[in-house]
């Protein structure tokens, strides 16, 4: 699957920070794979964190990302830590 517009939602926005949610059915390793999250590239910053719902084999795992990098179209993020 792919990234869908519709699963991302605002929770909280702060002085330039803006705390996401996002839910799929995709697992972990695809939704951190490359350019998943290029679509949205005009609204996640740097600094900005994802709580997600991602699939485990049909069941749903909560992760939190974090914004890596956002330029050009290009959307990188990592599991925070």
């Amino acid at each position: 699957m792919a990234y869908s517009a519709r699963n991302l939602s605002v929770l909280s926005y702060a002085n330039g920070f803006t705390l996401w949610h996002y839910t799929t059915p995709d697992t972990h390793a695809t939704a951190t794979g490359g350019g998943y999250f290029n679509d949205a590239a005009d609204l996640l910053r740097k600094g900005d964190l994802i709580l997600a719902n991602t699939s485990n084999g049909g069941s749903l795992v909560a992760k939190i990302y974090s914004v890596t990098a956002s330029t050009g179209g290009a959307v990188t993020i990592a599991a925070y830590a």
